[in-house]
């Protein structure tokens, strides 16, 4: 019991030091270019590969035909162009996606 809750407590020390080190070491500094280069490109290059990761074992020969990936993509899609709402659009998404494979093509 000690020995997990020292993994734990370490765990979660050393996450929260790696959240904050940024913070502390440009507190009184302007950030570097490149850091600023990074925050604008990465949150788009990531999304990229997580929609990449989700898609790449839909299979558009099975009874479903992609239909429920499809949909919950494009359900995705416009819910982040109606509302902005980066939150909504996923739980929209998803929430489809559920329906979908649990209900629908079951």
């Amino acid at each position: 019991m000690n020995h997990s809750l020292f993994i734990v407590l370490t765990a979660a020390l050393v996450t929260i030091l790696l959240r904050f080190i940024p913070f502390i070491a440009f507190q009184n500094r302007a950030l570097p270019p490149v850091v600023l280069y990074l925050g604008k490109v990465l949150p788009f290059a990531i999304m990229g590969m997580l929609v990449v990761y989700c898609l790449k074992g839909t299979s558009f020969s099975s009874p479903s035909f992609g239909i429920p990936e499809i949909v919950s993509v494009f359900l995705t899609v416009l819910l982040h162009k109606w509302r902005h709402n980066t939150l909504l659009s996923i739980l929209g998404g998803t929430i489809c996606y559920v329906i979908f494979v649990q209900f629908i093509f079951a």
